[in-house]
């Protein structure tokens, strides 16, 4: 079983601040055409998962990597900590809606993992239980991935000092005060525990399909972030449509 305390939270590449903030622009006016093809060919959709301890930087992904693309094509949700209504369905109930369509791509700011790892923390359901809720994850990403959704899975890897300090900075700075929660610290006294959460649900959630990034160094983990988001969309048998298919879907559509 690999743990995140295994993973290192500071990049492993040799790469300066300044190198990986160019690389960075590149990889951002690539996505912006990627993503155009990708919207115009509309056979498949993207969801994008961004997981992580407060402070990772799943705000600073999609203000840093995603923000060259056009808005029309992606939507971001993030989920919080479940309504009364939500509590009164099921757990994978308000996920439903914000899958994405052909052509669309959706990143989800926490998830439906979230709904393992605050359970396992709290102890609030059995190990069978938790065993059951990563089963179900499981059949339903299959599900998704035949019906044309890819999954990217990405845990931002921050290290408990790291996290410390941000939070400090937070409070210390007005124009990041705001984001400031009490649960945060709260979190961060469980830095332990929510690994462990973490690690339960990389290992019995598709494991390998997970993306562990390095995220101490902010400049790197956009950089990390933004190559393998380039280079997945790069491998994906893209295209425009044809003449004649746009013909026939506007003759579908008068119809």
């Amino acid at each position: 079983m690999n743990t995140l305390q295994q993973s290192s939270t500071s990049p492993a590449e040799k790469f300066t601040k300044e190198e990986c903030h160019k690389e960075l622009r590149a990889f951002r006016h690539k996505l912006f055409d990627l993503q155009n093809v990708f919207y115009a060919d509309g056979r498949f959709s993207l969801l994008i998962i961004l997981q992580g301890m407060d402070t990772a930087g799943k705000d600073g992904i999609v203000r840093h990597v995603l923000s060259d693309m056009n808005p029309m094509g992606i939507q971001v949700k993030s989920f919080k900590v479940p309504t009364a209504e939500e509590l009164s369905h099921d757990f994978l109930w308000r996920i439903f809606p914000h899958f994405p369509a052909k052509g669309m791509m959706e990143v989800f700011n926490r998830s439906y993992y979230e709904d393992i790892v605050i359970p396992f923390i709290g102890k609030k359901l059995t190990k069978q239980k938790l065993h059951e809720r990563c089963e179900m994850i499981n059949a339903l990403e299959k599900h998704l991935m035949d019906s044309g959704t890819h999954i990217l899975k990405f845990f931002l890897n921050v290290s408990h000092e790291e996290q410390k300090k941000r939070i400090k900075e937070r409070l210390g700075q007005p124009d990041k005060r705001w984001k400031y929660n009490r649960a945060d610290s709260v979190a961060a006294d469980e830095y332990k525990d929510y690994m462990e959460g973490y690690d339960k649900v990389i290992n019995e959630c598709c494991g390998d399909e997970w993306h562990i990034i390095p995220a101490d160094q902010k400049w790197y983990r956009n950089y990390a972030v933004a190559k393998i988001l380039t280079e997945y969309l790069e491998s994906l048998p893209l295209k425009y449509p044809s003449a004649k298919k746009l013909s026939e879907k506007a003759s579908m559509i008068a119809q």
